[in-house]
């Protein structure tokens, strides 16, 4: 069996871990920060996420703190009124096999980390910022920025967007800054009124901005998110955004999307990026996995939702190849997953553009085309996303992908 190197200490990097050790190979995971700890307010997880996590064994963990909602809702944010709906109840689950979730991050990440502690084929070692990586015969050695270097027989990258590993490898330069800005806070849910506290997801939609709010961490807090397609052209992670120039960001923002925004506090704000789909992700024995590979915006809700899938196949494929053929593996688990994660990036990309953000007319052929839509309709174009269970084959068809 294989000693294999994980540049990243996040959901992709941990979930690979597992699903490596669980084949009988050797994992050691380099974080950057000091800490194995997850950033970030809420994530949604379709039934295709606990297809993975289940493999993982993990998945009964996520569950104890996830909160299954009962709808995806799609209103209209200048008038308050319901576009439509998709229900993720009984026969949303029986057709998918799973349910739709939405957690905290931490929630997610915490569960894949104890998994990796439980196992004494995974070392973690913290404060390792990979910056390099070069390459001899069988052999793989990581530099960091401390000057640490790290052996191994394979690579895997899951770094981030902005991955050194992949500016190494495929040298393309910074993210594509997408012009939007995005404001999150998440809030004790004692401070909303009962009449507001939904279980759904509720997306209220405005020319040129959106906002996403639903209850997360078991049900003790309300994830906000509001963006707003502001032609921003600076990256920005992270930043402190004052609550008077959040809730000035969203003019026309209808009665009760604009209480549910009052309510919001500690803001911080991010403009978003992503790539455009990557034909190639290997170099011989490194490869690239979840935003290293295919970084997406979050407007299909998938971005966590690959980089399992992407574990599953790369342990699966992993599995008796230690040797030689390796390398081979490799570019097979890049053959088969970047037709499923480039299309991915590219429907998350035209549903900002769309769905969430027309005006007018556009805007109005909008509701009425998702107003239209029955909810087996729903889940037909959902399928090919939210119904894989075999991650190698999936992503067959053509058929766009709408959330109601």
């Amino acid at each position: 069996m294989a000693h294999i190197l994980i540049a990243g200490g996040g959901i992709g990097g941990l979930a690979t871990a597992v699903s490596l050790a669980r084949r009988g190979h050797r994992a050691t995971v380099l974080e950057r920060n000091d800490a194995f700890a997850e950033i970030g307010a809420g994530i949604q997880l379709g039934p295709n996420a606990f297809h993975a996590l289940d493999r993982l064994g993990v998945g009964e963990a996520v569950r104890e703190r996830a909160v299954f909602i009962d709808q995806l809702r799609f209103m209209d944010g200048t008038t308050d009124a319901l576009v439509a709906a998709m229900p993720l109840t009984s026969a949303y689950r029986r057709r998918f096999g799973n349910p739709y979730a939405v957690v905290h991050r931490g929630d997610l990440h915490q569960p894949l980390l104890a998994a990796c502690r439980a196992d004494a084929r995974v070392d973690l070692v913290a404060g390792a910022a990979v910056e390099r990586y070069t390459q001899e015969a069988g052999r793989v050695t990581v530099h960091t920025a401390d000057g640490r270097r790290f052996h191994g027989e394979v690579l895997v990258a899951a770094d981030g967007i902005r991955s050194a590993v992949r500016r190494q490898m495929l040298g393309d330069g910074e993210p594509r800054v997408s012009g939007h800005t995005i404001y999150r806070s998440v809030i004790p849910i004692d401070k909303v009124p009962e009449e507001l506290r939904w279980n759904a997801v509720t997306l209220w939609a405005g020319p040129g901005w959106h906002f996403v709010h639903y209850i997360i961490a078991g049900g003790e807090y309300l994830n906000l998110a509001a963006t707003r397609d502001d032609g921003a052209r600076e990256a920005v992670t992270g930043r402190p955004a004052p609550r008077e120039h959040v809730l000035g960001r969203f003019p026309g923002l209808s009665r009760t999307p604009r209480r549910l925004l009052e309510l919001g506090e500690g803001w911080r704000e991010w403009v978003l990026c992503d790539r455009d789909p990557a034909e190639v992700w290997t170099d011989g024995r490194v490869v690239l996995l979840g935003d290293a590979a295919h970084p997406m915006l979050q407007y299909a809700a998938q971005g966590a939702c690959q980089a399992l899938e992407d574990a599953v196949v790369l342990g699966d494929l992993l599995q008796d190849g230690t040797g030689d053929d390796v390398v081979q593996l490799l570019e097979k688990f890049n053959a088969v997953r970047r037709e499923r994660t480039g299309r991915t990036q590219l429907v998350a990309r035209e549903m900002g553009t769309r769905l969430y953000h027309p005006a007018g007319e556009a805007a109005r052929a909008r509701n009425a085309m998702l107003g239209s839509l029955s909810a087996q309709e729903m889940y037909d174009k959902v399928a090919w996303l939210h119904g894989a269970r075999d991650f190698v084959r999936a992503g067959s068809g053509t058929a766009p992908a709408s959330r109601g």
